[in-house]
């Protein structure tokens, strides 16, 4: 479905939904960057597991990603599920920098230089914690060891209020070309609630520098479902962020997982919920579709002339730990502490405390404590899953061709499942085309979901295991 139908899709009284609907469909679910997720993954998978799947992806000459987690935080963002360490104290970086170039010197080995590395991200965390010297140390340390590709895809994630111009200008020097920044939202009670002030002058300058400096890409993050947020309130922090004209914009719904991060129990009491929450996002999406952005599906817009809107017309888009990406294809090589690794057909996972993390590479050059090996199954439903969130669009035939499978023999059940999503003008399914709509698109990790076996046995847990799909 072409941008200009879905906008077309756009009026009130077609994206209005009742309280039961909400209800039917506003239930826990996956953001699967993963399939499966990691819930699924298995405490009996190590550093020889790992290596072994880096043998077969050396062997079949695949392009690379790199991803490196800097966890490193000066204050406490109150919404926050990332996995971070909360320190003023500079001091921690030089050592945590040391371990990981030892993370890095021993991936390298399995990594040979006629491999193009397409894709490298900095998260965390804050990684302008660092400071520009200690940037550069290794982002040096890691080109010395790998080849990076002309056109790669180099970015990072910046905290505006603790990102200078000398980072920018460091960054901009080392090749990075795509910055990431959260904003959540810009009204002042909103940002005291959160404990992250950030006003719409800093966060302006620094998009500004970047522009100067010549990043060639700017994506923002946004948070609907915070404490006093209400649709006025967000519609108009939506309106500033138009003005600021990012390439990309990322909408989450706020994760309310206090059980996994205990500071978020301060929010609790004063979150949106139900209809109000609907009504947040609606604001945010009517206004981002009404300034000509494409709605990617789930919780991404982007320009119709970024890569990102290109690829999902060409139907190219893939997608990862980092979101939506435009390098299918490119194995994943995870390092810092909690970082993931997607190699062929495994998923692997750094230890997450920085000590022990520490203690793990210094000993055996890896860290990883936990993984997955995919089976024939997981491959086939892992890409059907993939094509609904990343195309909102699924050709049967093109998944019976990869497979050899029938699909609509092997999938009766799940077809059968999809049939209310078809009377509630959440998808259509029409010959070999099953399609999403715009209000699939805000659903779509509940079509999703219709995919995975492993969410029956999960609903076993005493715990709950993911937020709610909005």
């Amino acid at each position: 479905m072409s941008d200009s139908s879905l906008h077309l899709q756009l009026n009130r009284e077609r994206f209005e939904i009742s309280e039961e609907f909400l209800e039917k469909y506003n239930r826990p679910g996956p953001r699967y960057t993963s399939y499966p997720t990691a819930p699924v993954w298995q405490d009996n998978f190590g550093p020889d597991d790992l290596e072994q799947y880096y043998a077969t992806a050396e062997a079949a000459r695949t392009p690379v990603s790199l991803y490196m987690h800097l966890p490193f935080c000066e204050s406490l963002c109150l919404f926050c599920a990332c996995n971070v360490v909360i320190t003023k104290d500079h001091s921690v970086a030089p050592p945590y920098i040391e371990t990981l170039e030892r993370e890095i010197e021993h991936v390298s080995r399995f990594v040979s230089r006629e491999r193009p590395v397409v894709q490298f991200h900095w998260g965390g965390g804050t990684p302008t914690y660092l400071t520009p010297g200690q940037m550069e140390q290794l982002f040096g340390f890691t080109a010395e060891r790998f080849t990076f590709a002309k056109d790669a895809e180099i970015g990072i994630e910046i905290d505006p209020r603790v990102t200078t111009e000398a980072h920018l200008e460091s960054l901009r020097k080392m090749g990075f070309n795509r910055l990431s920044m959260g904003i959540q939202d810009f009204h002042p009670e909103v940002q005291l609630a959160i404990h992250r002030v950030q006003p719409l002058e800093m966060t302006r300058g620094i998009i500004e520098a970047a522009r100067k400096l010549g990043f060639d890409s700017i994506n923002v993050d946004l948070i609907y479902g915070l404490p006093l947020q209400t649709a006025e309130r967000f519609a108009h922090t939506v309106q500033q962020v138009v003005a600021l004209q990012p390439d990309r914009v990322a909408m989450f719904s706020y994760a309310h997982v206090p059980w996994l991060r205990k500071q978020q129990g301060a929010l609790a009491t004063r979150l949106p919920e139900g209809m109000e929450k609907f009504h947040i996002f609606r604001a945010g999406l009517e206004h981002f579709l009404g300034a000509g952005y494409q709605y990617i599906g789930m919780d991404h817009f982007a320009r119709p002339d970024d890569e990102l809107a290109v690829a999902q017309r060409r139907r190219t888009l893939h997608r990862n730990f980092q979101g939506y990406t435009t390098k299918a294809g490119a194995d994943l090589y995870g390092m810092g502490v909690s970082a993931i690794s997607s190699v062929g057909a495994c998923y692997a996972q750094n230890d997450r405390d920085v000590a022990r993390y520490r203690e793990l590479v210094e000993g055996r050059g890896l860290a990883t404590v936990r993984g997955y090996r995919c089976t024939d199954e997981d491959l086939l439903r892992r890409a059907v899953i993939n094509r609904i969130l990343c195309h909102g669009l699924l050709r049967k035939s093109e998944i019976a061709r990869e497979f050899g499978i029938d699909f609509d023999q092997k999938f009766a059940a799940e077809i059968q499942r999809l049939a209310p999503f078809v009377a509630d003008g959440l998808i259509d399914m029409e010959g070999d085309i099953i399609q999403t709509s715009l209000l699939g698109r805000v659903f779509i990790r509940n079509i999703a979901m219709v995919f995975d076996p492993y969410l029956e046995q999960q609903k076993l847990e005493s715990r709950p295991l993911f937020s709610k799909t909005l």
